[in-house]
């Protein structure tokens, strides 16, 4: 048994039959956190070494880097069931919201140094590395993910164009149980 089920099995009724309900949402904060784990490595490696003085663009390499990664999660399957597009219209699509999610994410980043010079003065790296991570990683992140969850939805996997019929079910009336277990993308 997978371990989403197991873990899915466990919960008491009513929270069970949310998070199906929801499952795409969770799916996709899942992926948003395993990249911006990935996100984040990155961007500290090359901020911290040879990007030192150009965190916007230590932020910029890692949000691209990040976004390829978030593709083939989230089609995969946080939004499996939803599409149906042409592969190669459906990246284009998402690829272009996450640009705009990379550039809103970064933005805190560039107002901060560039309108602000919040690096101006500041000699203590650990001071650096706290106002990097919340201008990144909490305003940033929270900003795109609230943008990309609803463009991604509305224009990259649209429900109307479901590569399944009901919730990804093959079947053309499938049984709530069969309708809830493919959400939460198991056959």
């Amino acid at each position: 048994m997978p371990t989403i089920d197991r873990v899915l099995h466990r919960l008491p009724g009513p929270v069970r039959e949310m998070a199906i309900r929801h499952s795409e949402l969770i799916k996709f904060a899942i992926v948003g956190g395993t990249t911006m784990i990935f996100d984040l490595a990155i961007f500290y490696s090359l901020s911290l070494t040879v990007l030192e003085p150009k965190p916007t663009i230590a932020k910029i390499i890692s949000g691209v880097m990040a976004t390829i990664l978030s593709y083939i999660l989230n089609r995969e399957w946080a939004f499996k069931n939803r599409g149906g597009r042409e592969r190669h219209h459906e990246a284009l699509l998402f690829f272009t919201i996450s640009g705009v999610g990379v550039l809103i994410a970064a933005a805190p980043l560039f107002i901060a140094n560039n309108v602000f010079d919040i690096r101006e003065g500041h000699a203590s790296l650990t001071m650096l590395v706290i106002v990097d991570f919340v201008l990144n990683y909490i305003i940033g992140n929270l900003m795109q993910m609230a943008f990309r969850f609803w463009a991604l939805r509305k224009f990259a996997f649209p429900d109307e164009n479901g590569r399944g019929v009901v919730a990804g079910s093959i079947d053309y009336e499938p049984t709530a149980e069969e309708a809830a277990e493919e959400q939460l993308g198991h056959s």
